[in-house]
């Protein structure tokens, strides 16, 4: 009988299903579609502002407005693209830091957090860095030493040994699951393990 855990060790073939494809193209789409309403709401909002101001009048507030909206499509297809360009690359953690930040907010003037990063080395001799603001899951997740796999496309890390873990992100979404789970439970994509 093979032991349950021994299952968890090795990169999954599941990567295939057709559901990341489609998970892919939907957010793709998703994309595009809410920068094309911020943008008309940009050109909407600027036009009426320049029908009603005495401070500016159309069409340099419609202008205003275009610009702003075409930055928003501009943001959805770049990101886009950068995610098509994105190719799948192995390699190990190397090591893990955590520092103490400060930054500038229009609240009270600044804002501590604390920045936790994981450092990989890609088999090509690339570093590369994941890191999260106050939350320190991901850097408890991977420890130095692991095998990873980072996946063109999602942009996200496979960990290549999960059989001490008890829980596992999507490959997908990044929803955090119960290591038992087959499927996300947010977006219902097949979990790597």
């Amino acid at each position: 009988m093979i032991n349950e855990k021994n299952k968890r060790v090795g990169y999954s073939l599941k990567i295939k299903d057709p559901a990341f494809k489609k998970y892919i193209n939907q957010s793709k789409r998703w994309s595009l579609i809410f920068s094309l309403i911020l943008a008309s709401i940009a050109v909407a909002g600027f036009f009426i502002y320049g029908e009603t101001s005495i401070e500016m009048d159309n069409p340099q507030a419609l202008y205003i407005g275009l610009a702003i909206g075409s930055m928003f499509v501009l943001i959805a297809v770049l990101q886009n693209l950068s995610r098509k360009r994105s190719k799948t690359w192995d390699g190990s953690v190397i090591d893990k830091r955590i520092e103490r930040k400060t930054r500038k907010n229009k609240i009270d003037g600044r804002e501590d957090f604390v920045l936790f990063t994981i450092i990989i080395r890609s088999y090509d001799g690339k570093i590369h860095e994941k890191s999260a603001e106050n939350d320190d899951t991901i850097y408890n997740y991977y420890q130095i030493g692991d095998k990873v796999r980072h996946h063109g496309g999602l942009n996200t890390l496979e960990k290549y040994d999960k059989s001490k873990d008890n829980i596992i992100f999507c490959n997908a979404c990044s929803s955090l699951n119960d290591i038992e789970d087959d499927y996300c439970r947010r977006c219902k994509c097949p979990l790597l393990k």
